[in-house]
């Protein structure tokens, strides 16, 4: 992959590549930056045969935003056995905040496909979260 402006483009025949990349900073005005490492809160590294993405720091910043730096990991993302429900009559919380938290895990779903089912499990609550839709969302954190 590599990125060139706002163009981003990627394959595997290098003599291919090259022409195109030439055609390209010939009809615009483009500055080919190199190798792509980072874009969108997802980390790139790209080795001779393969490239890996991954969302660490983004993660990192979500923890960070609701001071779980230094939580435990768990291997269930979702509590078995818990029934949900959206007339739970618990603590009601700020659903800007549970909105926001939602929307980040769903953009997580893209490189962690492992939390799918967890987080839309919580989007279910979005609009009147309770503490314990906090705390599931918490847990897939």
């Amino acid at each position: 992959m590599f990125v060139c402006g706002d163009l981003i483009f990627t394959g595997n025949n290098p003599k291919m590549f090259g022409d195109f990349k030439q055609v390209m900073i010939k009809e615009f005005e483009m500055t080919d930056i190199g190798l792509m490492s980072y874009y969108l809160w997802i980390e790139i590294k790209q080795g001779k045969d393969r490239i890996f993405m991954n969302q660490e720091k983004f993660v990192r910043e979500i923890l960070k935003k609701i001071k779980m730096e230094d939580c435990a990991k768990v291997n269930t993302r979702v509590e078995c056995g818990v029934k949900k429900s959206k007339n739970d009559e618990g603590e009601k919380i700020n659903s800007t905040t549970f909105k926001s938290l939602v929307k980040s895990l769903r953009y997580l779903t893209c490189t962690c496909p492992n939390i799918f089912y967890g987080v839309r499990l919580v989007s279910r609550f979005i609009e009147t979260p309770t503490m314990t839709n906090f705390k599931a969302l918490k847990q897939i954190l």
